[in-house]
């Protein structure tokens, strides 16, 4: 119960400002509509027509409540109007772009630590790719793509691999290196070679930089398919249900998708943490 209490006192806190906050922005409108049928709106009415809009500039959280439990609930999940089916479309791409991610950052951190080249010119390529913006470079990579034949899934991943495989090189570089010069010695004195010195001790040295990493490519891969969505003018994704929504000025709809989304990734990372401590405990490093 002392655990639960301090989360459920900052979900409340989110919930209350949450519901100030749709008054405050939805408000004008509501006053303006008053103001032109000649009624005065009191307190009581006019907090109650900002919690109702159809299209309000801020959606109250029982309105986002309602619109995830029609498209996720009450539509099949074959449905286009079904979040489900949304959520898979950007999930597959998410699943996919971290994959390959994970292999390309993994690979990348074997080279940085055993060559000293690859150290030296490498790296600060690798954290220089992280400051181009995801929104300038997406559309370069599915028109790119797009001129050699390939179209759909794969431009959408290749975003979620660009933005998911920095994590993972950074966590297991680190990961590798981790082990001491005395534990490196005595490996060395037991005439280990280099696979074995990876597979025995470096390896499972890195195991929690790994998972740990792995969690934050997890999130960034589920942003890079949403945003690899967007240029694409897709009709399918998490991605297209938010560019619907704003071209339409459905602020109820952006916001279940956002809310999806965060569940989406949310999932993935406890997966991910479930894998990790069934892992750390078989390795007794739990």
């Amino acid at each position: 119960m002392k655990s639960i209490l301090p989360v459920l006192t900052v979900v409340g806190a989110i919930f209350v400002i949450w519901y100030a906050a749709a008054v405050w922005l939805n408000a004008p409108w509501s006053r303006d509509v008053a103001a032109r049928a000649e009624v005065t709106l009191d307190l009581p009415e006019l907090v109650a027509d900002t919690w109702a809009q159809d299209k309000p500039k801020l959606p109250a959280p029982h309105q986002v409540a309602v619109e995830l439990w029609d498209t996720v609930v009450d539509k099949k999940i074959t449905s286009k109007r079904s979040l489900v089916y949304h959520s898979w479309i950007t999930l597959s791409a998410t699943l996919l772009g971290f994959a390959l991610g994970t292999a390309l950052g993994f690979a990348l951190a074997l080279g940085i630590v055993y060559n000293r080249v690859m150290d030296m010119s490498v790296m600060p390529w690798v954290i220089a790719s992280q400051t181009i913006p995801i929104l300038a470079i997406a559309p370069m990579i599915i028109v790119v793509l797009n001129a050699v034949g390939l179209s759909g899934l794969l431009p959408k991943a290749m975003i979620s691999m660009y933005l998911s495989f920095f994590p993972i090189v950074v966590g297991m570089v680190k990961g590798l290196r981790s082990p001491d010069a005395m534990q490196l010695d005595q490996m060395r004195t037991w005439n280990a070679s280099r696979l074995q010195e990876l597979l025995r001790l470096r390896l499972p040295s890195s195991m929690p930089y790994l998972f740990t990493s792995m969690k934050v490519a997890m999130a960034a891969s589920l942003v890079g398919a949403i945003v690899g969505e967007l240029p694409t003018g897709a009709v399918a994704g998490l991605g297209a249900r938010l560019l619907a929504g704003s071209y339409y000025g459905q602020t109820i709809q952006i916001w279940s998708a956002l809310i999806m989304a965060a569940v989406l990734a949310a999932a993935a990372v406890a997966l991910i943490g479930l894998v990790q401590r069934l892992v750390l405990k078989r390795m007794g490093m739990a």
